[in-house]
Formats: structure tokens, sequence, C-alpha cells
């Protein structure tokens, strides 16, 4: 009786071996950062990995400012973001594929909407609760006031801006998972088109609000690096010539954002296009298949009243009958 041959294992980092055991890997190494805390000679340094450094505290408020150590604490989470992403890959989308059977097409598909739910569904979430800190809902004036932002409320205007693009995306990709569980189920499409072209004008109307007419009246009109101030006076040769003046920089921010909502809503208009014309070839395919078969006609006597043939004669006298007539 033969032996069953092992599967041999990948060499040691190489591509495949990184692929399959990154999730390990990952966690070994923040496990050694962790383990750093429980000592005084190495604390030190592993908390730059795990707390923000530049903390100002301003009456029982948490304010943090920052700088290069943060390198180290978006290093952290990174892996932690890495550990998250395989325990939602092994125990949720995969034993939800076995039991859908997918194709491999649809499998693929299937996973990167079910990761980037969950990414998008924590964003939210995270920022909604950053926003609700702030008050921005009852003022407005919120998203200039005391320019320049030296503490760190996650940038206010790209907050706000987020916030709403992650609830549009959070719905796509939720679209899609309920889609590949049931293809009847496509009326989140419908709503997410809706809140899509919503979100592109509203991320317009406050970027023209606060770039148009709330930093242009601040008080601090300068550029320091230090102080993270970059509301300064650019002055155009041509604007200067034509109107007498000055263009600030808030205008290149703003026609990179105008740039981008308008690319982005191009791309949904070509993909709205593509699946309008996939589904009308679909009605025409199923048309045809539906329409009525043409119904066969009779079939006409053959000539001589031959079938098959044998020549078949209407006299049903006898033989002899039949010569003695002839005779």
């Amino acid at each position: 009786m033969g032996f069953r041959k092992k599967n041999k294992s990948p060499p040691v980092l190489s591509h495949e071996f990184v692929i399959q055991n990154h999730a390990d890997m990952v966690s070994c190494l923040a496990m050694i950062i962790l383990l750093g805390l429980m000592f005084e000679v190495t604390a030190k340094f592993a908390i730059m990995f795990i707390t923000v450094q530049y903390n100002v505290t301003q009456v029982l408020v948490n304010f943090y400012q920052y700088g290069p150590k943060d390198v180290a604490t978006v290093f952290f989470y990174l892996l932690i973001a890495v550990i998250l992403h395989a325990l939602i890959q092994e125990y949720i989308l995969d034993k939800m594929n076995r039991r859908l059977h997918l194709s491999k097409t649809k499998h693929s598909k299937f996973n990167e909407s079910g990761q980037l739910a969950a990414f998008y569904l924590f964003s939210f979430i995270w920022g909604c609760s950053i926003l609700t800190a702030e008050d921005f809902a009852t003022n407005p004036t919120f998203l200039w006031e005391g320019y320049p932002h030296t503490h760190m409320v996650l940038h206010r205007l790209g907050l706000v801006l987020l916030v709403p693009h992650y609830l549009v995306e959070l719905l796509f990709h939720a679209s899609r998972l309920f889609y590949f569980s049931d293809e009847n189920k496509q009326k989140g499409f419908t709503l997410w088109a809706l809140l899509f072209v919503i979100a592109r004008l509203l991320t317009l109307t406050l970027s023209v609000l606060t770039f148009g007419f709330g930093l242009p009246r601040t008080e601090n009109q300068g550029f320091s690096l230090a102080e993270g101030n970059f509301n300064v006076l650019t002055i155009r040769q041509v604007q200067m010539a034509l109107t007498g003046k000055a263009l600030n920089v808030w205008m290149t921010c703003l026609a990179a954002i105008c740039l981008t909502q308008a690319w982005m809503m191009w791309k949904f208009i070509n993909f709205q296009l593509k699946k309008w014309r996939e589904h009308s070839q679909n009605q025409a395919s199923k048309k045809k298949a539906v329409s009525p078969k043409s119904k066969p006609h009779k079939r006409e006597p053959t000539r001589g009243g031959a079938a098959n043939g044998v020549v078949k004669s209407e006299d049903k006298t006898s033989p002899r009958a039949r010569k003695a007539k002839a005779s």
C-alpha cells in the first residue's frame, strides 16, 4: 500500500509563505510590542507604538498635535488592521462563501466587498462620533473657525467630506453582498445611486463654502510651516494684469476637489450606462427566447397515393376481377 505524499510547505520568506502566514507573522510582531510594556527598560519605547505622543490637554479636553513620532503609532495600528482583516476573512467571509457556493469571480468580489464594507462601517461610525462631539450640525463655521487647526481633529473639512463618502461606499458594498446572496435583491443599488449624487453635490457645496467664503475671512493670513498655516496669497501675473487681484492658495485645493468630484461623476455615469446596456441586452435576449415558434404546416398528400415508397390503390377488388375487367 503506497503512502500519500504530504504537500510541501513553501520556502520560508517566499511570496507564498508570506501570503499564507502573514496574519501569524503580524500577530507575533504586535505581541512583541505589547510585551515591551511589561518591562521598565523597554516600556518607554513600546509606548511610542501604542499612544499618541503629542498630547495637549486643554480644560479637560484631550487635544493632540502631530509629529514624527506618530509614524510608530501608525505602524502599530497598521498591524492591528492586518490582524482584523484576517479575522474577518477567516471567521465571517469564508464561512459565508462555503454556504453560497459562488463562482471564482464572484468569490473574489464577495471577499472584496466584505472587507471594504467592514472598513467603511468602522470609519463612518468613528467619524460620526467625532463630529457629534464637535457639534458640527449646529455650527457649520466649525469648518474654518480657529484656523490654522494645529490640534489633531482629523482635519475638519477632510473629516466632514469623508463621512458622507464612507456612508455611500458602505451602502454600495453592502448592496453587492446582498446581490451575491440573492440576485433579485437590487434595490440597494438604486438608493446608492441617489446618495452618490447627493454626496458629490454636498462635497462641492461645503468646499466652496469653506475655501471661498470661510478661509479668506479668517484673521490668520500667511504661510507658516511650523504652525500649519497655509492660508497664503499667491500672486499670479495673468490674474494681476486682468483684474488687479490675487488668488489664494486655497483656490488650488478647491480646484482639486472639483476635479476629483467631476472624475467620480464621470466614472459613475459610465458605470450606470454600462449596466443599462447590459440590462437592455438581457431583456432583448429574453424576448427572443419567449417568442412563439412557427406552427408546422399540414402534410400534403403525396402524388399518386404513394406513402413511404409504397403505391396504394383505392380499388379494393380482387386481382382476378381486375384482370377480367382489363381484358
